[in-house]
């Protein structure tokens, strides 16, 4: 038996066949199906990237359910009772709030000076992730006005001495642990004047240093916002708004905890400011520029190296001259916390209720130590 064989193209049998060309154009896809499968895949920038491209894109990134889903699932401390009711009142709500907070800021206004419209309080909302994962989540409520928080060193810590917060993180006991941290972990410290709808991000989003302490063993994570404050050769003309996340606990290979979580502002002298000082920065970042020239941790890092870098170049000068006044403020601190406690021995002794304290036992010292 014999086979005819024929190529399967043959001229004979060869046909050709155009398809007609497929529309590429937006307005061929149904704008529900844009919205619901294609934009809620974005991420903040990508969504701004998006609106940028055509009007059609624009009113469909403009849906505020979009940007509410985006600012929760990058910031989940704003799916809180106030910080909802707070973007609520803002003119784009969500998409306002993003393009607010998730920037860094990049200036201030020139001279800075004291007369400034203080806000009444300052809100603190807080996320840490380890491996984009959320791992702690908080907000926090300070009220400014009173003497006390005016004239006290400014701090505000998201955490009480006696909490601490589980978390995934390993502890190896080892600088492996410090090298992990400093590229698992990112913090966003979105801090919030309610009265007139302000916001500004204070953190580098990754560490900017990672340290173990030598005696405890807890690990420091670093995370910073370098300000152009105060007047040129000032030691406020670049200050450091420093975000310190403590973490500790476990034993070698278990979990750590995070043990602290904190905010204060330093000066070029490394002098911290006061609470009226910090809210005169706080107050003119809330008007500054925001944007960013490339990622924000590596521009955050940068700043901060710029930061120390001055620090080092005002010491050495400072040095030079014959006088230091970061290390006068240190001694003057050191002198007052010395003299506060010879007041407060001196009050215990001379109280009427001394005498009876110790003679009281235990318990009488713990009259004493509660009074």
């Amino acid at each position: 038996m014999s086979f005819s064989q024929q190529p399967p193209f043959s001229s004979s049998t060869a046909t050709t066949t155009l398809e007609p060309p497929i529309a590429t154009s937006l307005s061929t896809i149904h704008p529900d199906i844009l919205q619901s499968h294609v934009l809620t895949r974005l991420d903040g920038l990508s969504l701004f990237s998006a609106a940028c491209t055509s009007t059609e894109l624009n009113s469909l990134a403009s849906h505020r359910d979009l940007w509410t889903n985006i600012c929760h699932s990058t910031w989940p401390s704003t799916n809180t009772p106030r910080i909802r009711e707070i973007i609520s009142r803002l003119p784009n709500g969500s998409r306002s709030f993003f393009s607010e907070s998730f920037p860094l800021t990049t200036g201030l206004r020139a001279n800075l000076q004291r007369n400034y419209d203080y806000p009444s309080e300052l809100i603190s909302a807080v996320d840490i992730h380890y491996k984009n994962k959320p791992i702690f989540s908080k907000v926090v409520e300070t009220e400014t006005s009173s003497a006390w928080f005016l004239c006290s060193p400014f701090r505000i810590d998201m955490l009480d001495p006696k909490d601490t917060c589980r978390t995934p993180i390993p502890n190896s006991g080892t600088e492996e642990t410090c090298h992990d941290l400093a590229g698992d972990l990112s913090l966003s410290w979105i801090l919030i004047d309610p009265t007139r709808l302000r916001s500004m991000n204070l953190s580098s989003h990754k560490p900017v240093s990672v340290q173990r302490h030598w005696l405890s063993g807890e690990v420091h994570a670093r995370f910073a916002t370098v300000l152009a404050a105060g007047e040129r050769g000032s030691a406020s003309e670049c200050v450091q708004c420093g975000i310190v996340v403590t973490c500790g606990g476990g034993a070698q290979g278990g979990e750590m905890d995070v043990r602290g979580v904190s905010l204060q502002v330093e000066d070029m002298d490394g002098v911290f400011l006061d609470g009226e000082g910090s809210l005169g920065i706080f107050s003119a970042g809330f008007e500054g520029k925001k944007g960013m020239s490339g990622s924000r941790e590596i521009e955050g890092r940068k700043r901060y190296e710029m930061f120390l870098g001055r620090k080092r170049e005002r010491k050495g000068e400072e040095v030079e001259k014959g006088r230091d006044p970061g290390h006068a403020v240190r001694v003057f601190r050191g002198h007052g916390f010395f003299l506060s406690r010879v007041i407060s021995l001196a009050e215990i002794n001379f109280s009427p209720n001394f005498s009876r304290a110790v003679k009281g036992g235990e318990g009488g010292d713990q009259k004493s130590n509660s009074k």
